[in-house]
């Protein structure tokens, strides 16, 4: 009889499992925040074939499925795989195999740090980036001097933290031809005494870094995996690269069919002949893992620079208004040429006048109501009258709230105390459509997600200063945050139906922290971990 009864258990247990559907991967005892549309909570869920296939409780998911791999989160916060709005994907794995100048005090800091690298990589060509004058006891561009005893056979390229104003060397400026006399258009070359300073702004960098090689096929697929390793440790699994050519498009493509860059990538395109043939003439080409639908331009420079182009002068340099760097008619030209062939238009615009220029261009092309989702990057600063522009056509403003928090000591040197209230206004500017998309804008920034919630929230350095958060009233709710670079990023790149939530149907594409984004400290928020990142239901980290 008792063995009838242990048959019987046994047979009744071997139904069961029978009729549980088979998954790859089950995800049990979690916090699992979903941001789907009531920002419902979970506690585990199942994947299957790269997708979830049911969210719910642990009940529910462990009597309806069945799998060899499953993980016991402990407790743990799970996300969907962040989503980084603007970035350069690329320059940051190239930047990472040159002299990093992020965060020096001092320009003697700088060529410390120079004559490190030189001595552990001895390069043929000196490139770095990251310094900010603004950093430094003494606020003003460097000059070349000692860079040229330093390196006086060998071009040496210096990129500013924001990518619109470099320092190089007599070398370079030798080679290119630049002298005193050198104009640019959308560009300036700083002199003194009647000579170059080795300081060049925005179009002039191309004069001097046009000259250098470009990285081989070897040199990009090492940068291509470099940063996909880190983006990965930090949870982020999609990126939004902000200005790419079909060379580097093709290779990423050829890396993900081979399975050796899992990293998901929404490639905006330079505007140039090439890219259109190779590309925008050709229609959208999308793939789970690669979306080229968008082309990126550039309105003015940095503000940081004092490239940003502005309706005034700068507060503090008397008659510089900054720098459009592109005709205005060739910006309504590649916008115009977009639009016929269905591709989004993401533009750089900091100043108040290159977003009033943009804002009217785009306005005068869309016509009103729509859901082509054209984007300005940055909105750093926009006239108060121009506000309407983004809710009128539905322009999203893609945000980077670390940009605010890192230029929060001497912006308002640059634009006034009239002008920066409607700087960084990113709340103001989420009311606008109801939603925005954030990034960080590395390398400029770091690429840390965590870092541009954090940013958003409380809009504070990373020593809570200043005490309230600066310009608080333009920071984003803790939801909002979250939303702007998870679900809302992907809206912003036409990808929500995909990714963005955790939610049945969507991709696979979490993060697992030690931390509750909802409810956690300041402290904690910073000193935070990722525990694990998964892209299509697989660890990649």
């Amino acid at each position: 009889m008792r063995i009838n009864l242990l048959l019987m258990a046994i047979l009744l247990s071997m139904a069961a499992c029978s009729r549980k559907e088979e998954a790859a991967l089950l995800v049990i005892n979690a916090r699992v925040c979903t941001i789907d549309s009531a920002f419902t909570t979970a506690e585990a869920f199942a994947v299957k074939e790269g997708r979830f296939i049911a969210v719910g409780s642990n009940e529910e998911i462990l009597n309806a499925y069945r799998s060899d791999s499953i993980v016991d989160a402990g407790g743990a916060f799970i996300y969907p795989g962040f989503i980084d709005a603007h970035c350069h994907f690329s320059h940051y794995g190239l930047s990472l195999m040159n002299a990093d100048l992020r965060g020096t005090r001092s320009f003697g800091e700088v060529l410390s740090r120079l004559q490190s690298h030189d001595s552990t990589h001895h390069p043929e060509m000196i490139r770095g980036r990251g310094w900010d004058q603004n950093d430094w006891a003494i606020k003003e561009f460097p000059v070349n001097n000692e860079l040229n005893k330093m390196f006086p056979d060998r071009p040496v390229i210096l990129t500013r933290i924001d990518g619109h104003a470099a320092l190089v060397n007599d070398y370079l400026l030798q080679l290119a031809g630049i002298t005193a006399e050198t104009k640019v258009d959308g560009g300036r070359v700083i002199c003194a005494n009647g000579r170059p300073t080795g300081g060049l702004v925005d179009n002039a960098i191309l004069l001097a870094d046009s000259l250098l090689p470009e990285e081989n096929e070897a040199g990009l697929r090492k940068a291509f995996l470099a940063a996909q390793d880190a983006c990965f440790a930090l949870g982020l699994t999609t990126v939004a690269d902000a200005g790419l050519d079909h060379r580097q498009i093709d290779l990423i493509a050829r890396m993900q069919k081979k399975g050796e860059l899992s990293m998901r990538v929404y490639a905006m395109l330079n505007p140039n002949q090439k890219n259109y043939e190779e590309y925008l003439y050709k229609g959208i080409f999308s793939t789970e893992s690669l979306n080229v639908r968008s082309v990126k331009l550039y309105a003015d420079g940095a503000l940081g620079s004092r490239g940003a182009c502005l309706l005034e002068p700068y507060s503090d340099e008397a008659g510089q208004y900054g720098l459009i760097v592109e005709p205005e008619e060739k910006l309504k030209e590649i916008c115009l040429r977009a639009y016929n062939y269905g591709y989004q238009v993401c533009t750089h615009a900091i100043g108040d006048s290159a977003n009033r220029m943009m804002l009217r261009i785009y306005a005068d092309i869309l016509g009103g109501k729509n859901d082509l989702r054209w984007r300005i990057e940055h909105a750093q600063l926009i006239h108060p009258d121009d506000f309407k522009y983004f809710a009128e056509y539905n322009i999203i403003p893609s945000v980077q709230p670390t940009h605010a928090t890192s230029d929060m000591g001497w912006a308002e040197d640059r634009v006034g105390k009239e002008r920066i209230r409607f700087a960084y206004a990113y709340r103001k500017l989420q009311e606008q459509n109801g939603w925005l998309a954030a990034g960080t804008d590395f390398p400029i920034e770091l690429p840390d997600p965590l870092h541009t919630f954090f940013a958003a929230v409380f809009r504070t350095d990373h020593n809570m200063k200043p005490e309230g958060g600066w310009q608080a009233e333009n920071a984003l709710s803790r939801e909002d945050a979250l939303r702007s670079m998870t679900i809302w990023a992907a809206r912003s790149c036409f990808e929500e139906g995909l990714k963005g939530s955790i939610e049945k149907g969507k991709l696979a594409d979490f993060v697992i922290l030690n931390v509750d984004l909802m409810e956690a400290k300041p402290s904690e928020i910073l000193n935070s971990r990722v525990l694990m990142t998964y892209i299509g239901g697989m660890r990649v980290h």
